[in-house]
């Protein structure tokens, strides 16, 4: 079945007048070597980035990942992560790190909200599933250091595992 090609328009805080193609269904097609645990509306329900990530971009996604979900537009609030603590590193890090695609300023997650969407940008695609494979590394320092189901055990690392697909809750 062939998906109907739509075009995204963005005008945020960080882009203007950008735009993209959905050139597959929402949430499928993926690469074969990227089975993310969650999904963007699960992680964002979940509480990730201390409810300050996408408070300016919301009418680009589907209003439904954004039911229920606690924002903070004016600060991150760690209160507001599962796992109640800070975790990860500043935008401006990882734009010094060179970690950011042009195309999605906000990093990571940016680019798995417009990938699960359906855009398709295969360089980018390979770069950013290889850094998700990567980031596995944590679940193998849980697995050897924590017991199952001890929130208490590593919350910085629970949490930045859940703010890259990985449902750490499981472990």
């Amino acid at each position: 079945m062939s998906v109907k090609k739509k075009i995204i328009i963005v005008n945020d805080k960080m882009q203007k007048n950008y735009r993209y193609i959905l050139s597959e269904s929402s949430g499928r097609n993926f690469a074969s070597d990227f089975k993310p645990d969650l999904t963007p509306a699960e992680m964002l329900k979940l509480g990730i980035f201390g409810g300050k990530y996408m408070t300016d971009c919301q009418k680009e996604f589907p209003a439904f990942w954004f039911k229920g979900v606690n924002l903070s537009p004016k600060f991150h609030n760690p209160e507001l992560n599962f796992f109640k603590v800070l975790s990860g590193q500043s935008l401006n890090t990882w734009r010094q790190k060179g970690w950011i695609y042009d195309e999605d300023p906000r990093g990571w997650f940016q680019w798995y909200c417009r990938y699960y969407l359906g855009r398709r940008i295969p360089e980018e695609d390979e770069r950013q599933i290889k850094r998700w494979k990567a980031f596995s590394r944590h679940l193998a320092q849980l697995r050897r250091n924590c017991r199952r189901g001890d929130f208490s055990c590593r919350p910085r690392q629970r949490q930045a595992l859940l703010q890259w697909a990985y449902d750490s809750r499981k472990l």
